[in-house]
Order: C-alpha cells, then sequence, then structure tokens
C-alpha cells in the first residue's frame, strides 16, 4: 500500500527565521515558496533527497513541547556522510550539537541538534 515517504511538514513560529536556517545552514533547495493570503501563511517547500519538507508559518500556532519528550513525532533524523564535518558546520553558523554518540542496535554514529523553534533534528552518519 505504501510507496515510500513524501514529504515532512513543519510548522515554524518564525518565518524567516527557519527559511534562513533550513536553506542556508543545512543547506535545502526551495522548490517553492508560496504565501497563502486567505491564511496568511507562508509554504516553502525544500528538495531532500526525494522528499520534500515543507516550512509553514501560522500565526499564533503553539509551541510544540520537546521537553520532556511527548507522543507523536520525536524528530527528524537526517543521513550525513561525514558526521565530524557536519556537526563543525553546523557549529560554524552558531548552532550546538549534543556529543557524538554510537547507535548500540546498528553501530552507527548520530548526535541531535535543534532548528530555531527547538524541533530536535538529528545527523545520522551512513
Amino acid at each position: 500500500m505504501l510507496h515510500s515517504l513524501h514529504h515532512v511538514a513543519l510548522i515554524c513560529s518564525d518565518y524567516a527565521r527557519s527559511k534562513h536556517f533550513y536553506t542556508r545552514v543545512l543547506g535545502l533547495a526551495v522548490i517553492a515558496e508560496t504565501y497563502r493570503e486567505a491564511r496568511d501563511s507562508w509554504k516553502l517547500d525544500l528538495a531532500l533527497g526525494d522528499i520534500q519538507l515543507e516550512l509553514f508559518s501560522f500565526p499564533g500556532a503553539p509551541p510544540r513541547p520537546s521537553y520532556p519528550e511527548a507522543q507523536g513525532l520525536r524528530h527528524l533524523a537526517f543521513a550525513v556522510d561525514d558526521l565530524e564535518a557536519a556537526v563543525a558546520h553546523l557549529q560554524n553558523h552558531g548552532v550546538a550539537c549534543e556529543p557524538i554518540r554510537e547507535d548500540e542496535l546498528t553501530g552507527k554514529r548520530f548526535t541531535f541538534f535543534a532548528d530555531p523553534d527547538e524541533l530536535p533534528l538529528e545527523l545520522y552518519e551512513r
């Protein structure tokens, strides 16, 4: 029935700040950007391999509880070839990363960081 993951949608509190983070810091390419006047909302479609990341702004959207962890989507994980280089890139942009750890089940290394709205994001070495 299911073929693949098509997109992930995120709602941000500050559209310009999040657009900068996802395009300039993380380097995702813009597919389309749309202002929806009836909703006073921006929608930014970003390319991430075969998957799209949709970034939305909605006035007055409540903050997402991240700590302590809440039920629902836990985090987004991005695959990288060179974990140290990816961490250094983020740190050069002022993004704090947790210490690199090893997944006890797969032996792969990973770390966590957060987007401007404190959404937990993970870098997972391929």
